[in-house]
């Protein structure tokens, strides 16, 4: 069920309650969101070859001040997922009074490395743009990135991939420097899962034949660029992660720490990949808070 749906459906259940009765607490918050939020689904925000690629926008009903903004892709290992199941990952964010952005990107092998990097920065450009700011009211300055897997290395990529690298370089205006990533399990060194030690199938497929994938593989990956002067970033990752080796999160927070980039990681204990428990999802979203409010983001 797509994202535009799932909002109206659950407030239809919970107008289903009888009368007499209370609501549940799931319904009540069902409801409250309802009331809360409007939803702009599929909006074009680049067309390339043809191909019009699309974001969902969740922004606050009458909001007429410049709201806080999550920019969230998902995962797939750039060749699988989808933005319209993504919709339990942002609900978080929105009970927490946030407008969300939920990116679609193309996918290989129809469409190789780096194009998911180009239509994510093109996305982020496309928040930052006067229109979007003044229809949704997205605060250019409390813009935070963040997606899982193969989104957490988008996310990272936002945050850390310079101008200089030239990607996203054909889509309109500035990149603009976003407050933090909220990274969760990304990959860090895109050459270890597709030629590495721990190589992923899936991932090697957004390379395809490619002759020089191992330079674009270094192009595209957020250890590459590692400087000081970077936003907050918070990792979240499963030390039992087999997909996407703990290891390569560990790495990036030791660098970052070298050059005091304000960063944490987040482990959990014998965490595989996602898929956490109740328990393990209550600590991560109070940390992400707590991290936020550190930082100035969350106020």
């Amino acid at each position: 069920m797509s994202g535009k749906w799932i909002l109206p459906v659950l407030l239809l259940g919970a107008l289903a309650v009888p009368a007499f009765a209370q609501l549940s607490p799931s319904a009540d918050f069902a409801v409250h969101l309802a009331n809360q939020y409007q939803i702009a689904s599929n909006v074009t925000y680049r067309t390339v070859n043809n191909q019009e690629i699309k974001l969902d926008v969740y922004y606050r009903r009458g909001a007429t001040t410049p709201q806080p903004t999550l920019v969230f892709m998902h995962g797939g290992f750039w060749v699988a997922g989808s933005k319209d199941t993504m919709l339990p990952a942002l609900l978080p964010w929105m009970e927490m009074g946030w407008n969300v952005v939920n990116v679609e990107y193309r996918l290989g092998p129809a469409t190789l490395a780096p194009a998911a990097v180009d239509d994510s920065l093109c996305a982020l450009k496309w928040v930052a743009a006067q229109p979007q700011v003044q229809m949704y009211h997205f605060d250019t300055s409390r813009l935070v990135v963040s997606g899982e897997s193969a989104g957490g290395h988008l996310s990272l990529s936002l945050g850390i991939i310079p101008d200089s690298a030239g990607l996203g370089a054909d889509c309109p205006g500035p990149t603009p420097k976003v407050a933090a990533v909220v990274n969760f399990f990304g990959i860090t060194d895109v050459a270890d899962v597709i030629d590495g030690p721990n190589r992923q199938a899936a991932a090697a497929r957004w390379f395809g034949d490619m002759p020089n994938k191992l330079d674009v593989a270094k192009r595209v990956s957020p250890l590459t660029y590692v400087r000081a002067g970077l936003p907050p970033i918070l990792t979240i990752h499963g030390d039992s992660d087999t997909t996407v080796p703990y290891a390569e999160a560990v790495k990036l927070h030791q660098e970052l720490a070298k050059l005091n980039v304000p960063n944490q990681l987040l482990t959990i204990p014998a965490g595989r990949h996602g898929n956490f428990s109740a328990d393990e999802r209550t600590k991560i979203y109070l940390t992400i808070r707590e991290f936020l409010t550190k930082y100035g983001i969350l106020k």
